[in-house]
């Protein structure tokens, strides 16, 4: 059986120091720590990029250095795909699903969509991770031709309890 695609977006990585939220800075850990390997994961330049203009430097180091401590591929966009993805982005920020100033979350999401990527794994529940838009999402993805199903989740839902 194959492993599910997941793709990371910048706030699964930021939660590894998140001290101001420890549950999720935990949760993410035991995640990436104990069943990341269950799963094919990915991350985009985009997520490279959000990190590289964290202005705390210490920080920022510390995001870098986790995305290569872990085994988290960086997929390749080619050109033509680039332009299906902000397009489509574009129509999630069209139709009201996610907010104009949000551009960042829309290409995440639109990345998964044309890669058919199995999930989106985030901590932001009120742009990504969260029923309403996950069924918003699928229905714009299927009105554009895009017909895999789409699911946004957070890490407390693809940690498997199997002891």
């Amino acid at each position: 059986m194959r492993k599910l695609k997941i793709y990371f977006d910048t706030s699964i990585i930021s939660f590894i120091y998140a001290d101001d939220s420890p549950e999720k800075r935990n949760i993410t850990c035991e995640f990436l720590d104990k069943y990341m390997n269950r799963y094919e994961v990915f991350i985009s330049r985009f997520v490279i990029a959000e990190i590289e203009n964290t202005t705390n430097s210490i920080l920022k180091e510390k995001l870098l250095d986790a995305v290569s401590a872990y085994p988290i591929n960086i997929i390749e966009i080619p050109k033509h795909e680039e332009t299906q993805i902000f397009e489509l982005a574009n129509e999630y920020i069209n139709k009201g699903i996610i907010p104009k100033q949000k551009f960042d979350d829309a290409v995440h999401i639109a990345i998964c969509t044309v890669n058919e990527f199995d999930i989106l794994l985030s901590w932001n529940f009120r742009h990504i991770s969260n029923i309403k838009k996950q069924i918003q999402i699928n229905n714009i993805n299927k009105e554009q031709g895009y017909l895999k199903e789409l699911y946004l989740l957070n890490p407390m839902e693809v940690i498997i309890d199997d002891e």
